[in-house]
């Protein structure tokens, strides 16, 4: 069964400039790891604002794994860590949704 990895980033400096700094380190990072089916990264589409949009955070990673073992391996990927380290000072908030797809 496939597996949806989905990651919400809130930045504590949300500049534009720091927003894509961010989304070019997922596209840089995040997209090499074997057993990825699906893989995408952007920013907060902030013109839908109906009262059931989550708008607090800036950036959205989406991936889809084609099961289980496949996400475990990434999240020890050495590509992974370098991307946490590299990007987690500008951090306010992360949540991770995951689900079988």
């Amino acid at each position: 069964m496939r597996l949806a990895h989905n990651v919400f980033f809130k930045l504590k400096d949300a500049s534009p400039a720091k927003v894509d700094e961010l989304v070019a380190a997922c596209h840089k990072y995040l997209n090499v790891q074997p057993g990825i089916v699906f893989f995408a990264a952007g920013k907060l589409c902030d013109d839908l604002t109906r009262p059931v949009n989550d708008l607090n955070w800036h950036v959205g990673l989406h991936l889809v794994f084609d099961g289980k073992a496949s996400h475990d391996a990434y999240q020890d990927d050495p590509t992974h860590k370098r991307f946490i380290e590299e990007m987690k000072p500008n951090w306010e908030g992360v949540r991770v949704f995951d689900s079988y797809v």
